[in-house]
């Protein structure tokens, strides 16, 4: 089967909900899933879950914390380079049909990786895998090269009404 590229990118809620449900219907038809998430470096939902699935999907986190409220320093700067080097040996080791770059845009966003990086990755990807990208700020050049771009748009959040993300839903 042939892979492909995908971006979900925007303001809005789902992005990383949706390729987790992407790689919940590849485990399902069989395939293998590898899930790096950049930037982040915390228990969340999805982790537990994914934990349950077993071998077939894995999970790495490649981030300090949130450093959205500081900025990045170099240990955030290494780990997603450290991240990005990991992920490419997994990507031409022929393991996994499914891998999802978790935050990758806002990694790029923020200078924590460059964008010249990605598009090599993109560019080395063997033809059978497919490739999803997370994160608000996708570059347009990642998007020129992506088969596929989703934009979640918000139009409206309770978050603005002041309710905190909530456990099994948000989180």
């Amino acid at each position: 089967m042939k892979g492909y590229v995908q971006v979900y990118t925007g303001d809005g809620k789902g992005k990383t909900t949706a390729a987790f449900g992407l790689a919940l219907r590849a485990v399902g038809a069989g395939l293998k899933v590898f899930i790096a998430q950049f930037v982040k470096n915390m228990v969340y939902s999805e982790i537990k879950a994914i934990e349950r699935l077993g071998h077939a999907v894995m999970l790495k986190q490649y981030g300090q914390g949130d450093f959205l409220y500081r900025e990045p320093d170099e240990r955030d700067r290494r780990s997603a380079r450290d991240g990005l080097a990991e992920v490419t040996e997994v990507m031409l080791g022929g393991r996994f049909d499914v891998i999802i770059l978790d935050e990758i845009n806002i990694a790029t966003y923020f200078h924590l990786l460059s964008v010249d990086d990605v598009l090599a990755l993109l560019k080395a990807k063997p033809d059978q895998v497919e490739l999803v990208l997370t994160g608000r700020e996708a570059d347009t050049r990642i998007m020129e090269a992506a088969d596929l771009v989703t934009e979640m748009k918000e139009i409206k959040h309770y978050y603005q009404k002041g309710v905190q993300a909530r456990i099994g839903i948000e989180r």
